[in-house]
């Protein structure tokens, strides 16, 4: 975790740098002034809900730290295996694009794990055994995407514990708003049992495109089971 909070460091360090790099990409491409400014604004407010969810709330769902994606218990991606390109226009990404994609702290349009139609799931395989307490799902906004759009956001959906057995233990039902902020923490619903290793992230349904979903990240935050203290109330809601 040492080198996380190295790399925190430094973005907060970086970010006049990151926002005035940002203004002069999009002036380059023509973006009008208003809509700059308020792709800034976004932009901004990311980076800091980034620093945040960081310093408050590790997550545990990244591959740099050993997160990975249980296959077998995973809905198969959209388009099936292959180096496709799926142009649905004016927006495309590529079927190349594996679960994994979810455990990148990369958010950029097109850089999504997509499934087919408005229902999936993915199980995501942490580190080490945690206590959770939190989830953080992110999508891109209306202002970042080319088509303008974002109906292939989930909606509503469930996270739950998993253990080797497959058995499951529901940590909460939610609702990811594509009006809000592009990152929305959700927090677990339940008095925990015991600490897990595997959480399923489960789509119950999107913003309304019939074809696919698209993921883009899911953080999962908590504490170390090592640390042999279970979260208090207040940590869960």
């Amino acid at each position: 975790m040492r080198e996380l909070k190295e790399t925190e460091a430094q973005v907060s360090a970086a970010r006049g740098s990151i926002l005035q790099a940002v203004r002069e990409v999009l002036g380059v491409h023509g973006v009008q002034e208003e809509k700059r400014e308020e792709i800034l604004q976004l932009t901004e407010a990311a980076m800091k809900k980034v620093l945040e969810n960081s310093l408050q709330m590790p997550g545990w769902a990244l591959e740099a730290i050993g997160a990975s994606i249980d296959e077998e218990r995973t809905s198969k991606s959209y388009g099936g295996q292959g180096k496709t390109t799926w142009w649905l226009s004016p927006f495309s990404f590529s079927s190349a694009n594996p679960p994994e994609s979810i455990l990148q702290p990369r958010i950029a349009p097109g850089n999504c794990w997509a499934f087919q139609g408005s229902r999936g799931h993915v199980v995501i395989r942490l580190p080490e055994q945690i206590w959770p307490t939190a989830f953080t799902i992110w999508h891109i906004s209306e202002a970042v995407s080319p088509s303008g759009e974002v109906s292939s956001a989930p909606k509503d959906f469930a996270v739950s514990g998993v253990d080797e057995a497959a058995a499951e233990t529901l940590l909460g039902t939610f609702t990811y708003e594509v009006h809000k902020e592009i990152a929305q923490t959700f927090h677990v619903q339940k008095e925990l049992p015991r600490t897990f290793r595997y959480i399923k992230f489960q789509v119950q349904s999107n913003w309304g495109n019939p074809e696919y979903t698209c993921v883009y990240r899911v953080q999962v935050h908590g504490k170390a089971a090592s640390h042999n203290d279970q979260p208090q109330a207040q940590e869960l809601l």
